[in-house]
C-alpha cells in the first residue's frame, strides 16, 4: 500500500509524514523527489530545458510506480509518499499503473486557507539546495499556490482532505492514520492488469445527432478514451466491444457495430503494442443518452466532442486512429492502418 499525501508547498505533508511512521506499524517514508534529483544528475541538460516540472517527464512517471513496486518486495509496507501531484493526468498515469500492479493507494490531501499556507512559506527555513536558493524556494511555493487553486476542484473530489490549518502535525497523522486504518480514504480504481505481450482491443464509436462522437475519462491512465478495452480470449472483438459498452455505459446496443479500422500499434516499451479495432456503434438516441451511466472506480465522464475537441482530449496515437476512423466512417469502407496511418499510404 501506498499513503500519497499530496498538498502544495507549506501543507505540511513531511512533517505529517515524519510523524505517521511512528503511527502505522513497518511504513517506510517513500519520497519521489528523490527519482527526480538523480534524473536532473543523469539527463542532458538539453533534456531538462524542454520540460518545465521534473514530473513532466515520462521516465519521473515511471520510475515512482517501478520504486515503488521494488521498495514493497523489500520491506512491509506501506510505503509513505509526501508529494505534491496538481496534474490530474499525471495522477492518473501514477495511480493507474500502481493499481495495475495490485499496489492499493491511500490518497490524502493535505490543505490549509491560503493565508496560512503564504504565512508558512513565508517563514520557512531553507537550507540551499544544489538547484536554487532558500529564496528561490520561497518564490517557488508561492507562485505554486495558482496551480494547486486550479486543481482544487478535482483533487477535493479525488482524496481525502485533512485540513493542517486547524491541526499539529502529529494530529493531521492520527487523523490520516486512523482513515488509513479504516478503509475511508481507498482510492478506488479499476485493476487492469499490466499487459505481458501483444493485446487485441476493440472501442466502439458512438455518435450524437450533430455526429459528435462520445469520449470517456478514464480514472486510470492519462487521457480520454473511446468507450472499449481488452478482447478477452476466446472472444469475438464486436462482442468484446459489445461487453465494454454495457460495462462503462450501461448502454446496449440493438446490432453489431460495424468495423470502421483495425489499426496495428507499434511496441514502445514499456507497452507491447497490438491490434486495434474501432467500432461504429451509431447514433445514439435522446433516451439512450438520458440512460448513460459510469463505473465510479473507471470513468468519471463522458462528453460527445467534435474532431477538432477530440484532438485536444486524446493523447495523438488515439486522435490518429479516431481521424481515420471518421473518414472511414464518410466513405462506407473499413480502413487498415499501421501506426495510425493507412497501411501502404
Amino acid at each position: 500500500m501506498i499513503v500519497w499525501l499530496n498538498g502544495t508547498f507549506g501543507a505540511g505533508k513531511t512533517t505529517a509524514a515524519q510523524e505517521l511512521l511512528d503511527l502505522l506499524p513497518g511504513s517506510t517514508l517513500y519520497d519521489p523527489e528523490l527519482l527526480g534529483q538523480g534524473l536532473r544528475m543523469m539527463l542532458p541538460a538539453k533534456r531538462l530545458e524542454e520540460i518545465d516540472d521534473l514530473q513532466d517527464l515520462p521516465a519521473w512517471r515511471r520510475l515512482v510506480v517501478d520504486t515503488a513496486a521494488a521498495l514493497l518486495t523489500e520491506v512491509p509496507g506501506p510505503l509513505v509518499a509526501p508529494m505534491t501531484l496538481l496534474r490530474q493526468e499525471y495522477r492518473d498515469e501514477i495511480f493507474g499503473a500502481l493499481a495495475a500492479r495490485r499496489i492499493p493507494v491511500r490518497h490524502f490531501l493535505l490543505d490549509a486557507e491560503e493565508t496560512i499556507l503564504r504565512e508558512r512559506i513565508a517563514h520557512r527555513e531553507e537550507t540551499a539546495a544544489d538547484w536554487a536558493s532558500a529564496a528561490q524556494v520561497r518564490r517557488w511555493g508561492l507562485d505554486a499556490l495558482t496551480s494547486y487553486a486550479e486543481a482544487l476542484s478535482w483533487l477535493k473530489d479525488d482524496a481525502y482532505v485533512v485540513d493542517t490549518g486547524r491541526l499539529t502535525p502529529r494530529r493531521a497523522a492520527e487523523e490520516i492514520a486512523e482513515a488509513v486504518r479504516s478503509g475511508t480514504a481507498d482510492c478506488g480504481i479499476v485493476q487492469t492488469p499490466e499487459p505481458t505481450a501483444e493485446t487485441l482491443a476493440a472501442g466502439v464509436l458512438l455518435f450524437d445527432d450533430a455526429d459528435r462522437v462520445l469520449l470517456v475519462d478514464p480514472t486510470y491512465k492519462p487521457g480520454w478514451e473511446f468507450p472499449g478495452g481488452i478482447v478477452e480470449h476466446g472472444e469475438p472483438p464486436t462482442q468484446a466491444g459489445l461487453r465494454e459498452v454495457v460495462e462503462e455505459l450501461a448502454l446496449r446496443l440493438p446490432r453489431t457495430p460495424r468495423l470502421l479500422v483495425l489499426d496495428w500499434e507499434a511496441p514502445e516499451p514499456p507497452g507491447f503494442g497490438g491490434l486495434r479495432l474501432l467500432f461504429d456503434g451509431g447514433r445514439l438516441t435522446d433516451e439512450q443518452t438520458r440512460g448513460l451511466r459510469l463505473p465510479g472506480a473507471e470513468l468519471r465522464e463522458w462528453r460527445f466532442v467534435t474532431e477538432s475537441e477530440a484532438e485536444h482530449l486524446l493523447p495523438p496515437v488515439r486522435f490518429r486512429r479516431l481521424r481515420w476512423a471518421l473518414r472511414a466512417r464518410e466513405r462506407g469502407c473499413p480502413m487498415l492502418l499501421e501506426r495510425g496511418v493507412p497501411a501502404g499510404g
